[in-house]
């Protein structure tokens, strides 16, 4: 009975570090924009792909623009490490992607051919040029607190 104890609290503190690990890298999840859509006509088995336009329709979206983050460890300013995706992998590539970003600023310098604010909330990605299938862009940022970055739109063909 004592071993069985053991074991199960040993299993329940390996979830919760397993959990803990993966929501601070900022790889475990991420946000893709609004998270309340729902699809009227998926079936269940698809269901888990419902962030996934292209599963269900064959063509590229917002949903296949991939934005993570995460903290990098560093003394002094805090860093940021930011991951762009485009996650589509038939179709043309989209193009002019631009990303909500508040009063992005950063102390370190940034490419401004990677990611670059226009205007208030209205950051560009990659120069505006096309983010290829299973492309990413990489860049990374000192400030005092993370900026929430979101897909805001794109041009897909």
């Amino acid at each position: 009975m004592n071993t069985t104890l053991h074991i199960f609290l040993y299993f329940l503190m390996f979830i919760i570090l397993f959990l803990n690990l993966g929501l601070q890298s900022g790889n475990f999840l991420h946000f893709n924009g609004d998270a309340n859509t729902t699809l009227p006509h998926v079936k269940p088995e698809q269901a888990y792909f419902k962030h996934r336009k292209l599963m269900l329709h064959g063509v590229c979206s917002k949903w296949d623009i991939s934005i993570s983050q995460s903290r990098y460890p560093t003394s002094g300013i805090p860093e940021f490490i930011v991951q762009i995706v485009n996650t589509c992998v038939t179709g043309c590539a989209p193009s002019n992607i631009h990303v909500s970003c508040g009063w992005f600023a950063s102390t370190r310098i940034v490419n401004p051919r990677t990611f670059k604010r226009l205007s208030y909330d209205d950051c560009l990605v990659n120069g505006g040029r096309p983010l290829k299938s299973s492309q990413s862009i990489r860049f990374t940022y000192a400030n005092s607190f993370m900026y929430p970055l979101e897909f805001k739109s794109a041009s897909f063909c």
